[in-house]
């Protein structure tokens, strides 16, 4: 892969990485906020921010090569379904051997996994919100570089378009 190929793909994945890393950050911060020593806050927005922000910028590119559907609650939730317990799961050890000095996992490594699956679903709808707002402005801004994201663009645009047309349909059959 040629370094004009990686640098395109980063930053077709950027959006989702950032918003990944917000969400760890977040965790730090509310970590913090709620008394914690900033060495655990700052492990919690390293740990968890990281992995998370790879997961999205992983879906970035997914949506962007048309793998997922623009938009859709399903494919987001899906994904999340599987990354988000990932992701807290890598948070969870990595976490413990950096306070403890040991490796580990979870207790209840099934239930902790199951419930992690669980509101996954929520943190889904929080990422797809805030992904939506964030890269498409951001890919049409790199468009002028990148063909992939003035593809995807393009794509967003058709979207819109059917949008449009099936709000007027539906006006006018009322």
């Amino acid at each position: 892969m040629t370094a004009t190929r990686v640098v395109r793909a980063a930053e077709l994945a950027l959006p989702g990485f950032a918003v990944g890393l917000v969400a760890g950050v977040t965790a730090g911060a509310l970590a913090l906020i709620v008394g914690q020593p900033v060495a655990w806050a700052v492990t919690t927005a390293l740990t968890l921010g990281l992995p998370l922000g790879l997961f999205g910028g992983g879906y970035g590119l997914l949506i962007v090569h048309g793998r997922v559907r623009i938009g859709g609650f399903a494919p987001v939730a899906l994904y999340w379904l599987a990354a988000f317990p990932a992701a807290r799961l890598v948070h969870e050890i990595l976490t413990r051997l950096v306070l403890t000095g040991h490796a580990g996992l979870p207790d209840d490594p099934l239930g902790f996994v199951a419930y992690q699956g669980i509101i996954s679903a929520g943190f889904a709808i929080g990422f797809l919100w805030l992904h939506e707002r964030i890269a498409p402005r951001w890919w049409h801004r790199v468009a002028a570089r990148n063909p992939r994201a003035e593809h995807v663009c393009a794509r967003y645009a058709a979207h819109a378009q059917q949008l449009r047309t099936a709000r007027r349909t539906s006006g006018r059959r009322r």
